[in-house]
């Protein structure tokens, strides 16, 4: 098992490369496991994904809980594991910096934190206070012997403000404040992807949603990273749905196509 200062210099040293990593979310350690046997080099952990897990909506995680969870799927695998910790579970830049701290000594490769406030009235952190809780973080992720890789995230699109100008400006002030890769979900659009790659200086992360270019054409964008949030738990999800109305409403076993084939990959992906 690699250490966590190689596992972080690894998952750095991924984002400067021609093509993009591509960085599954698991939900679990047994899908973490999986993502790493079907060759997948960097694994992040999704908040959407995990609160479900525990019967629960995004949003409905407690700081401990997601710290204890990315510690959980980074000590099973040899990948780097980033965690998604929304907004670190702080409005101050010193609340980020303990929560970032917490994800350190987790043995976390990286870490998330956006500038999505969760409440109704200003949903996102102004500006300056956004750059301010970013310079928090990288201080905090980057001073002790580990430097642990900080992707700093956007969310006006997905929090009904798709502005690309301030977007860009945003992901430019975290760029200056010291974050390693920069995100911001929910960006679709050709030109746009393309502006906002170009307006920046670090590695840029694309969230895979319906309509998002392929893989093939964000690489020709220059696009380092892309991931899928709670998608594939989700898919999960439905899969399970689907085999359980089968069993409720006809009383057959179909479902078994897609067990069999899982049950398999399950196996090779634990032994």
């Amino acid at each position: 098992m690699p250490t966590q200062t190689e596992k972080a210099e690894r998952f750095l040293a991924l984002h400067d490369s021609e093509q993009p990593l591509l960085m599954p979310n698991p939900w679990d350690r047994g899908s973490a496991l999986l993502f790493a046997s079907l060759g997948f080099s960097a694994l992040a952990t999704t908040s959407s994904g995990f609160a479900a897990t525990l019967g629960r909506a995004d949003g409905k995680v407690s700081r401990d809980e997601a710290i204890g969870h990315g510690q959980w799927i980074a000590a099973g695998t040899d990948l780097p594991v980033s965690a998604d910790l929304e907004n670190c579970f702080a409005d101050d830049p010193a609340g980020v910096a303990e929560t970032v701290r917490l994800a350190v000594a987790a043995g976390l490769a990286g870490c998330s934190v956006e500038d999505y406030a969760n409440r109704e009235q200003e949903p996102i952190y102004d500006r300056a206070l956004a750059a301010d809780r970013v310079a928090a973080a990288a201080e905090a992720a980057h001073s002790g012997p580990v430097h642990m890789v900080l992707t700093a995230r956007a969310e006006n699109y997905i929090r009904g403000n798709p502005s690309l100008p301030d977007t860009i400006a945003r992901l430019q002030s975290y760029q200056e404040a010291g974050a390693d890769v920069l995100f911001a979900p929910g960006v679709t659009k050709p030109e746009e992807i393309r502006d906002l790659v170009a307006a920046v200086d670090r590695p840029v992360n694309v969230l895979a949603l319906p309509g998002t270019p392929t893989v093939p054409e964000l690489a020709a964008m220059g696009v380092k990273r892309i991931s899928v949030g709670g998608a594939f738990a989700f898919a999960g999800l439905n899969a399970v749905a689907e085999a359980a109305r089968e069993l409720r409403d006809t009383g057959t076993y179909g479902y078994w196509e897609q067990a069999g084939p899982g049950a398999s990959a399950a196996r090779a992906a634990f032994s």
